[in-house]
């Protein structure tokens, strides 16, 4: 039988210095917020809704191809689900939820359009980077209104977040994408 060798005093401090480490870095709090879960989200975007209906669409190949160069953004899959908020007969609006990744993590936020079509509410569902990096409701609520044009950039008609380009960046691009939906898929352009 072959005996292993005890390890050095110093091998044991190191070993024990990279487990306490590990450790640390699995109970350190996480700066991870999810603020809305989905249902929740959906009554705050159709408060007088008398139903919202989930609507899944499975794109053709030249819806995508249309709504990739109105959004100038890529989507992730050819499957979409759009909620439809009903009082009545009527619809009273349309909503999108994009999750992107920011820097390395993910973002979801929630693009609520009018029956026409322009932005009626923007909420920020779930944040995963560091939460200095999310972008406040005020910022959000320069979208009020705004409809697909080349004016919705950063640096043109949206005026970016101090030290936080790519949370900037990432939701001028899922409101493009939210109304380029809209605009194929609703008005049928």
């Amino acid at each position: 039988m072959r005996c292993l060798p005890v390890p050095c005093r110093a091998s044991r401090a190191l070993c024990s210095l990279l487990c306490l480490t590990w450790l640390a870095i699995g109970a350190a709090p996480t700066q991870a917020k999810v603020f809305y879960a989905r249902d929740e989200a959906l009554r705050l975007a159709f408060p007088d809704a008398d139903r919202v209906e989930t609507r899944d669409v499975f794109l053709t190949v030249a819806q995508r191809a249309a709504i990739e160069a109105r959004a100038k953004s890529t989507l992730e899959s050819d499957l979409l689900t759009l909620y439809v908020g009903h009082r009545g007969a009527a619809v009273i609006g349309y909503a999108v939820i994009d999750t992107r990744t920011v820097r390395t993590l993910p973002e979801t936020f929630l693009v609520v359009l009018s029956p026409q079509g322009a932005v009626a509410a923007m909420h920020l569902l779930a944040f995963y980077e560091p939460l200095e990096y999310s972008p406040p409701n005020r910022w959000l609520a320069q979208f009020h209104d705004v409809t697909l044009s080349d004016e919705l950039r950063v640096g043109r008609g949206v005026v970016a977040i101090t030290g936080s380009t790519l949370t900037s960046e990432a939701v001028v691009g899922g409101v493009r994408r939210a109304l380029a939906i809209y605009d194929v898929v609703v008005a049928g352009g």
